[in-house]
């Protein structure tokens, strides 16, 4: 079975908060292996537009740092399994990690309870 993850990179590792990287690291699994790996230039960040830009191309999980909660239900809506406060690594990595059932979502970086819809300055 295909899935597709999305991870928010600058300089080829997560991005410690999504709306500021500088490419997706766009990876294809099938199965455990992992059959596809390259970073792709989002278009200019807008609120809203992520989401909707990687429902397109097929992702099923988004893996990253910060995120404010915003963002997690639109890609929630958007049928995208959200991992939140994950740590700095390199992408193949934390793919690796989920397949292996050792992903965890820890805390957030972005609490945009108190804030509405602005974007994390991180």
């Amino acid at each position: 079975m295909k899935k597709l993850f999305a991870v928010p990179t600058k300089s080829g590792k997560l991005c410690e908060h999504f709306g500021h990287c500088e490419s997706f690291a766009v990876i294809e699994v099938d199965g455990s292996s992992v059959t596809r790996n390259e970073f792709i230039t989002p278009p200019a960040h807008e609120p809203g537009l992520y989401p909707r830009f990687l429902a397109e191309m097929g992702v099923s999980t988004i893996i990253a740092g910060g995120m404010g909660q915003k963002a997690q239900d639109l890609f929630r809506q958007n049928n995208i399994e959200v991992f939140t406060g994950i740590g700095y690594e390199e992408p193949h990595k934390l793919v690796e990690a989920y397949l292996n059932k050792k992903l965890v979502s820890s805390e957030n970086p972005c609490d945009h309870e108190d804030h509405g819809s602005h974007d994390c300055s991180h």
